[in-house]
């Protein structure tokens, strides 16, 4: 689907909050931008990571594949939950948490949520239809519940990361009841359990941190897309024809960089900005140049290099990143 680039935007975030990827192909020649978004199944492996960038013809061609934001289900509302949610909210998932208690499945208790729900926990995929690219974390007030609970996704599509509490002993126990039950067996050892990464956690919040970077690990090693920045594209769609704004987007790094390439910011006609590409020098002099495309249209491609910026002022970062800095809409 081919759209006008004051749309393509809103294209893109109604697919996101549908649910489903989408792929973006950016077009830069002859000093003009062109978009055109794809069906999710035509995005090929071999582009390998996202954004695959390819010059042809004196045209360079941007291909990015977006992903919708992902979605934490919790499943028990105890003492970890709590900070696993408001983790897992500020690391951008769409969180649901369940509980069958009526005190523990409490918006109040859990306002960074976007869904709440009570009932008994045999009724989990009656009520939460758990998706491949999910993750859930399994942390009920008892063995029984959190069998319940696994018994229940292991019926379904396996989700990207299925995690459960309990010891090695707990965990060995409840693979093999799993696998006498018929469950598949690649499926059942896919279990996360003991959760989390041995970080010596031992708090609530120190637990919810440590099941949140294995969650985060596993996903990033599970997908070469990029989770879209639900904010930034919401700003764009947002804008109407003829509004100036520009996209920075790293297409590439080398070395050491504060952000990977994919990384998004983009520019608006106030002078406000939304994502970032890591901050600091090398962000300010992209901003001052997406200020210039904004205003102007077109497109431009920019190094930045931050080795002798390391050097001097002692930055932790000092590699060079490519950008390109590109109108949002048509002037």
């Amino acid at each position: 689907m081919s759209t006008m680039n004051t749309e393509i935007y809103r294209s893109l975030l109604q697919n996101l909050r549908n649910g489903g990827e989408a792929v973006m192909v950016t077009r830069c020649a002859s000093g003009a931008v062109t978009r055109e978004l794809l069906d999710a199944g035509e995005w090929r492996e071999e582009w390998g990571a996202s954004p695959s960038v390819a010059d042809e013809d004196g045209e360079t061609k941007i291909i990015e594949r977006f992903l919708p934001k992902p979605r934490l289900i919790i499943l028990g509302g105890g003492h970890i939950a709590v900070p696993l949610a408001a983790m897992g909210a500020l690391l951008s998932f769409d969180v649901t948490v369940f509980d069958d208690r009526p005190s523990f499945a409490d918006k109040a208790r859990f306002p960074a949520a976007g869904e709440v729900i009570c009932d008994g926990f045999d009724r989990v995929t009656q009520r939460v239809a758990v998706g491949g690219r999910d993750a859930v974390v399994i942390a009920t007030r008892g063995h029984r519940h959190d069998l319940d609970c696994l018994r229940n996704v292991l019926k379904g599509e396996i989700p990207c990361y299925m995690g459960m509490i309990g010891s090695k002993h707990r965990a060995a126990a409840a693979r093999r009841q799993m696998e006498e039950e018929g469950f598949d067996p690649a499926a059942v050892n896919s279990l996360h359990s003991p959760i989390g990464l041995a970080i010596g956690a031992v708090t609530p919040e120190e637990i919810a941190l440590s099941v949140m970077a294995e969650i985060v690990k596993e996903r990033r090693s599970s997908y070469r897309g990029g989770f879209a920045d639900m904010g930034l594209i919401e700003r764009l769609a947002g804008l109407e024809p003829g509004g100036n704004a520009a996209v920075v987007t790293i297409l590439s790094t080398r070395g050491s960089t504060p952000r990977g390439a994919g990384a998004k910011m983009a520019v608006f006609r106030d002078g406000s900005a939304a994502g970032s590409i890591g901050g600091g020098c090398a962000e300010a002099d992209a901003l001052r140049d997406a200020r210039d495309v904004a205003a102007n249209g077109g497109y431009l491609f920019k190094t930045a290099d931050m080795t002798g910026s390391a050097e001097e002022d002692g930055m932790a970062c000092g590699g060079t990143m490519r950008l390109l800095i590109e109108s949002a809409v048509q002037p």
